[in-house]
C-alpha cells in the first residue's frame, strides 16, 4: 500500500488561516510556530498535556494537525518499529500520571511481549476524584491528543482495536470525543488501513455510571465487559489478562496526552523537564482556598509553595493558609511548613501524601482539619463497592469515629484506634482504594493531632466549622438593634430595645441567621 499525504495537505489549506486567527487574538503570544498564553498564571508553567488546551478548536481536527497533530502517529507507522516506540517510552521514563506512577514504556513491553489473537488499548477517563477535572478538561479542550496516542500504543504492543472509558456525568467531553473519532475516521487517521498502511486500529466509546471504583483498573474492565465495576485480585497483570482476558494497556487521559510529545521531540528532551525520577510535567486541579484558581501544568520538582502562591496567586482575603491535600480522597494532608516539599512521586510519598491523578485542594484557617477528613471518609465509605469486608466496615468505623469527635462525643481513646484501623485497613483492602482511603485521616493526625485533641478534651473546633461545638455569643458591641431577635427561629435570644441582648445556648439551634444579620458584628461564634 501506498503512503498518503492527507496530513501535509492539511496543513498547507489550513496552516495560514490558523495562524491569523492567533496572532489577532490578544491572549497569545506567537514566537514562530510556538504559541502560549499571556498573563502570570502561565509564567512557571511548562505545557505539554495541556499544550493545545485553549489554543485549538477542540472540534477542529484541521487546527490540531497544524499544531503537529498525527505527526507522531505518522513517525510511529512509517518510521519506527514497535520496539523502538517501546524503547523511546521508556528510555523517558514516562511514569503513568493516573496515580501509581508505574513507568508507561514498562507496561507498553509487557503487553506487546505477549503473544495472543487479540489485544486491547484503554484509556481511563473516570475521574471522580472531588474538585479534579484535569483529565475531562484535556478530553473537551484536546481530544485528539489521546487519540493520537491511543493509536501509537495500539501500533506498538499489535493491537487493533481500544476503549474510552468515561463518565457519562461528561457530557461536554463524550461530544468531543465522538466528533473526534468521527473525524479521525473521515481523514483515515482511525480505522482500517491508516494513511495507507497495513496498520488498523478501531476506538469505541464505553459510558461509565460515575462509580468512583471504577477508576480502578479491574473493575474499569468488568465494566466495560458489561458486569458489575468491582475490583478483581491481580493474579495477572492486564498487561497479560487484561480486558476479555485478552492482553490490556490500560493508561490514564494525561499518560497518553504526554506520548505524541515524547515521540516528536525524543526521550532526552522529555527528562529534561522535571526531575531524575519524576521527569516531565504534572496537571493539577488547584482549586479551594486560592485566589488563581484552575488547571496548572508545573514541571515535576515545582514547590508546594510555588505552586500555591507564585501560579496560584496566594490565599484570598489575606487568611493564613494551612494546608494543601493532594491526590484526591487517597492524598495526604500537607501542613504548611512543608510547602517547601517538591512535587514528585517520591518527594510527595515521603510525607505520607501522593502525587494521584492532580487534585491539590488548598485550605486556609477557617477550614477544620478534623471535618476535612471526615469529608473525604465519607466520600469513600459513599463509594466503596463493599466487596472486601476492610473497606466496607473498616473504612464506615474510622466515619463513625471522626463523626462522634466532630460532634464533642470523642474520647482520647479514639485516636489510638483510629491508628489501629487506618493501618489494618491500609494493610488488608483488596484494592487501590480501600488501601489508600485512610490516607486523609492518617496524614492530617500525624500533622495536626493537636486539632483532633482540641476537639476531644476542650470540645472546641478552631475553626469553627463542627456545628455541634460551636457557641454563639454576643459581644458588647452590641446595639440593642433587635434585628437578630428577629431572625431567631427558635427564639433563643433575649434583651430590650437598645439594651445588651443574650443568646440561650440550651435553646440556639446554631443556624447562623443572628450574626448573619447583625449590622453592627456583634456576634461571634466560637
Amino acid at each position: 500500500m501506498e503512503k498518503t499525504n492527507v496530513i501535509d495537505q492539511i496543513i498547507k489549506e489550513n496552516s495560514s488561516k490558523f495562524y491569523d486567527r492567533i496572532k489577532n487574538d490578544d491572549n497569545f503570544v506567537v514566537d514562530g510556530e510556538k504559541i502560549t498564553k499571556k498573563g502570570d498564571f502561565f509564567q512557571k508553567q511548562t505545557r505539554i498535556a495541556l499544550k493545545n488546551y485553549g489554543i485549538i478548536n477542540p472540534e477542529s481536527i484541521e487546527e490540531y494537525i497544524v499544531m503537529g497533530g498525527y505527526k507522531a502517529l505518522e513517525k510511529s507507522i512509517f518510521e519506527l518499529s514497535n520496539q523502538e516506540i517501546i524503547d523511546i517510552v521508556k528510555d523517558s521514563n514516562l511514569r503513568g500520571r493516573g496515580g501509581a506512577g508505574f513507568p508507561t514504556g514498562r507496561k507498553w513491553e509487557g503487553a506487546m511481549r505477549v503473544e495472543s489473537d487479540q489485544k486491547y488499548v484503554i484509556c481511563n477517563a473516570d475521574e471522580g476524584d472531588p474538585g479534579a477535572y484535569m483529565d475531562r478538561s484535556i478530553l473537551e479542550g484536546d481530544p485528539h491528543s489521546v487519540i493520537e496516542a491511543m493509536a501509537i500504543c495500539a501500533k506498538a504492543i499489535g493491537a487493533d482495536k481500544g476503549y474510552v472509558y468515561i463518565r457519562a456525568e461528561y457530557p461536554k467531553a463524550v461530544a468531543a470525543l465522538k466528533k473526534a473519532i468521527d473525524d479521525a475516521k473521515k481523514y483515515n487517521l482511525l480505522g482500517d488501513n491508516i494513511l495507507g498502511s497495513d496498520f488498523s486500529f478501531d476506538l469505541k466509546i464505553r459510558l461509565g455510571a460515575g462509580a468512583f471504583v471504577c477508576g480502578e483498573g479491574t473493575a474499569l474492565i468488568q465494566s466495560i465487559e458489561g458486569k458489575r465495576g468491582m475490583p478483581q485480585a491481580k493474579v495477572f497483570r492486564t498487561t497479560e489478562k487484561g480486558l476479555f482476558r485478552k492482553p490490556t494497556v490500560l493508561n490514564n487521559v494525561e499518560t497518553f496526552a504526554n506520548i505524541a510529545a515524547i515521540i516528536n521531540n525524543g526521550a532526552d528532551w522529555f527528562k529534561s523537564i522535571g526531575t531524575e525520577d519524576s521527569p516531565g510535567t504534572k496537571v493539577f486541579a488547584l482549586v479551594g482556598k486560592v485566589n488563581n484558581a484552575g488547571l496548572v501544568e508545573v514541571p515535576m520538582g515545582m514547590t508546594i509553595n510555588e505552586i500555591v502562591f507564585d501560579i496560584g496567586g496566594g490565599i484570598p482575603d489575606n487568611k493564613k493558609v494551612k494546608a494543601v491535600q493532594t491526590g484526591g480522597p487517597s492524598g495526604g494532608c500537607i501542613p504548611e511548613e512543608l510547602f517547601d516539599t517538591k512535587v514528585d512521586f517520591i518527594s510527595l510519598a515521603r510525607i505520607g501524601s501522593i502525587m494521584g491523578s492532580g487534585g491539590m485542594v488548598v485550605m486556609d484557617e477557617t477550614d477544620c482539619m478534623v471535618d476535612i477528613a471526615k469529608f473525604f471518609m465519607k466520600f469513600t465509605v459513599d463509594e466503596s463497592c463493599g466487596k472486601c469486608t476492610p473497606c466496607r466496615i473498616g473504612n464506615k468505623r474510622v466515619l463513625e469515629i471522626l463523626e462522634r469527635i466532630t460532634s464533642g462525643q470523642g474520647e482520647l481513646e479514639d485516636l489510638d484506634l483510629l491508628d489501629d484501623l487506618c493501618a489494618v485497613i491500609t494493610d488488608s483492602s483488596l484494592c487501590g482504594l480501600g488501601k489508600t482511603a485512610t490516607t486523609p485521616v492518617i496524614s492530617s493526625m500525624k500533622y495536626f493531632r493537636d486539632e483532633y485533641k482540641e476537639h476531644i478534651v476542650d470540645k472546641k473546633c478552631r475553626a469553627s466549622v463542627c456545628k455541634d461545638l460551636l457557641q454563639y455569643t454576643i459581644t458588647e458591641k452590641c446595639v440593642g438593634c433587635g434585628i437578630c431577635k428577629k431572625q431567631c427561629p427558635v427564639n433563643a435570644i433575649s434583651g430590650e430595645r437598645r439594651e445588651m441582648h443574650e443568646i440561650d445556648t440550651t435553646v440556639c439551634i446554631k443556624c447562623d441567621n443572628c450574626r448573619s444579620a447583625c449590622p453592627v458584628h456583634a456576634i461571634v461564634k466560637m
